[in-house]
């Protein structure tokens, strides 16, 4: 892979945000400022890929689209399977650990953008739609799964304790409605999805006045955001000693598993170019820290949020940024035989 796949700004200075937070420096950003970062990074990216859809092939663009929901159903499926093998983990904690990986990280997803263009490599716009549409329904397996699994561990205390006659009543249920409103109108899914509309249908010439958003300061806003990023995965450095072994473990598993899968999705079924089947290995290999654990929190309580909020901030954003993209983008490159 070489060092040059790590001489990338984005990169650096996530590099440089951890080596600040780790030598207790006293850089920090201002209140609120991490949030506007990501809204106009969510914008930018949302209008970019609308404006290319405008002129993209109708057909490709909903064979992305199915395989990005069927990648979001599997991912989380396969990572629970994992989770629960000789049973490891326990089933609450790995339904939303596991929604965690089935989802997306932009900020990785931005990062592989980076990496792209550093290289001068084109990619197709398909892979943004993909990433909208992947977000909900790894959120919905891992309800779904954390359902199931409570009505087991209801089931078998019944049984246990020798009062079947408490009824199925007593069976804690799930309240669909506020979850799944949740997971279908988050904040960074709802303005995504709109960016990429509006970017879609305003005429080319209306989108020549939104340079700020598409060309001019996005690298240098994604170096901000990264340089906080490596702060705050630096900081979950200290939550290692509760996630254990088998944990940090699935946390370099996982995206391997999941990236390696993008590659076969984005290069043999949907048969993008090396820059596109990189986006799709990336949406596959991440884990959203953003957009699933305020749901998980409100829908799977029992869940233990340092376990997820480890894995996903602590290993596997920079396991991605560092070694997974560089990474992928040399299989993708070796597969297409370049």
């Amino acid at each position: 892979m070489g060092l040059d796949s790590l001489l990338i700004p984005a990169v650096l200075f996530f590099l440089l945000g951890a080596i600040a937070q780790l030598v207790n420096s006293d850089l920090k950003f201002p209140e609120g400022m991490s949030k506007g970062m990501s809204l106009y990074l969510l914008m930018a990216i949302g209008l970019k890929g609308g404006a290319e859809l405008a002129t993209s092939d109708l057909m490709i663009a909903m064979n992305a689209i199915f395989w990005a929901i069927v990648l979001g159903f599997v991912i989380p499926i396969i990572g629970y399977a994992l989770l629960r093998f000789r049973n490891k983990i326990d089933p609450l904690n790995a339904a939303a650990i596991t929604a965690h990986y089935g989802s997306v990280s932009a900020g990785t997803f931005l990062t592989a953008i980076a990496f792209l263009e550093a290289s001068g490599v084109s990619h197709e716009s398909y892979p943004i739609i993909m990433m909208v549409m992947m977000e909900s329904p790894a959120i919905i397996i891992g309800l779904v799964l954390a359902a199931m699994a409570r009505k087991r561990l209801a089931a078998n205390q019944l049984s246990a304790d020798g009062t079947a006659t408490m009824g199925a009543q007593e069976v804690p249920k799930t309240e669909w409605s506020p979850l799944l409103k949740e997971a279908f109108t988050n904040g960074s899914v709802l303005l995504l999805l709109g960016a990429l509309i509006i970017g879609a249908i305003v005429p080319p010439e209306a989108m020549k006045t939104l340079y700020p958003f598409t060309k001019e300061i996005f690298m240098g806003v994604l170096c901000l955001f990264l340089l906080e990023m490596g702060m705050v995965a630096a900081k979950r450095l200290d939550s290692f000693k509760k996630v254990g072994g088998t944990l940090i473990a699935f946390g370099i598993i996982m995206p391997l598993i999941g990236g390696f899968i993008g590659i076969f999705v984005g290069q043999v079924i949907l048969g993008f170019s090396v820059g596109g089947t990189l986006l799709v290995a990336i949406l596959s290999a991440s884990a959203s820290y953003i957009a699933v654990p305020p749901v998980m929190r409100f829908g799977v309580p029992e869940a233990n949020p340092s376990y997820y909020l480890a894995l996903s901030l602590g290993i596997t954003f920079p396991f991605n940024v560092v070694v997974g993209i560089p990474l992928f983008y040399q299989v993708a490159k070796w597969s297409a035989g370049v």
